[in-house]
């Protein structure tokens, strides 16, 4: 028996899979339904080495529900799980895991996926990660610049 098709959710994306990031022109570009701005209650994030990292946490997430188009949405829920290096629920070399989480869009609660920190991952960030004040991964601060002697 195969396994049960996934549900063709939106995305609640929160880093390089926003508008105007790296890897939105990649992946979603000529794919996406809408792209409305959204937050994911219940979570916190945590900058990355190039990207963020978000936990279940007090706090809110500012991102963007991209909604794909129905013909795209397998073959990118595939592209997506490679990209964040999901092998599938609880595998131990997952680094996020992708998870059923409500969103909210204009005041209204929608399901969607979203890839949050794996386990292994989340204790180490809690420990001696650098939290996103804010929770908006473009609006971080830049690192400060190198000074020069």
């Amino acid at each position: 028996m195969s396994p049960a098709p996934e549900p063709a959710l939106p995305f609640f994306v929160y880093g390089t899979l926003r508008p105007g990031q790296r890897y939105h022109q990649r992946f979603l570009c000529g794919r996406t339904v809408s792209e409305r701005p959204a937050l994911l209650p219940g979570a916190l994030l945590y900058d990355g080495p190039g990207y963020p990292y978000a936990v279940a946490g007090e706090g809110t997430i500012t991102g963007t529900l991209i909604e794909v188009a129905p013909a795209d949405h397998a073959e990118l829920l595939a592209e997506l799980d490679e990209l964040e290096d999901h092998f599938g629920p609880g595998h131990p070399r997952n680094t996020y895991d992708r998870l059923v989480r409500e969103v909210l869009v204009d005041g209204r609660s929608v399901r969607s996926w979203v890839y949050l920190a794996a386990p292994r991952l989340d204790r180490e960030l809690r420990a001696s990660g650098t939290l996103i004040p804010g929770g908006d991964w473009l609006s971080r601060s830049a690192p400060p610049a190198p000074r020069t002697p």
